[in-house]
């Protein structure tokens, strides 16, 4: 993942005692965590919070791909930023450029992909147009995330 990635949205977090091992460095399950709270949160600022699309949408998004590139560690108590941005959007599917940041510098990066799912069948679906449309308008250019 490019440094130059335009991010669509930051959020910021702390470490914790309960994010760390013995050494008080991040457990690296802890990143695929913070990677999912920085999703969810950009999606209620969105307006798509999880329940409420559940309720109106009938859609639930599911990981169906993820990889993980892990840099430098961070550690008990650091102020971490960890950033979203659309890379890619199909009509049942999402993908997204994340980065947990200190200071600036990338600590880790994943590439998540998610499907789109029937809330009551579990089935791949097409996202609804709108939501189509509003995460195409939010897209990275192709050049901007490889």
């Amino acid at each position: 993942m490019n440094d130059a990635v335009s991010t669509l949205f930051s959020l910021p977090t702390r470490v914790y005692w309960e994010d760390t091992d013995a050494g008080g460095v991040v457990y690296h399950a802890r990143y695929v965590a913070f990677f999912e709270r920085a999703r969810s949160e950009w999606m209620r600022s969105l307006g798509h919070g999880q329940q409420a699309m559940i309720d109106g949408l009938g859609l639930v998004f599911a990981v169906r791909d993820m990889q993980l590139d892990f840099r430098w560690p961070a550690r008990l108590d650091d102020a971490l930023e960890v950033t979203v941005a659309l890379a890619r959007v199909r009509r049942a599917s999402v993908e997204f450029a994340q980065e947990v940041r200190r200071d600036g510098e990338r600590l880790a990066s994943a590439r998540v992909r998610v499907a789109a799912i029937d809330a009551a069948s579990f089935r791949p679906r097409a996202l609804p147009d709108a939501l189509y449309e509003q995460f195409k308008s939010l897209e990275l250019n192709a050049e901007q995330h490889r």
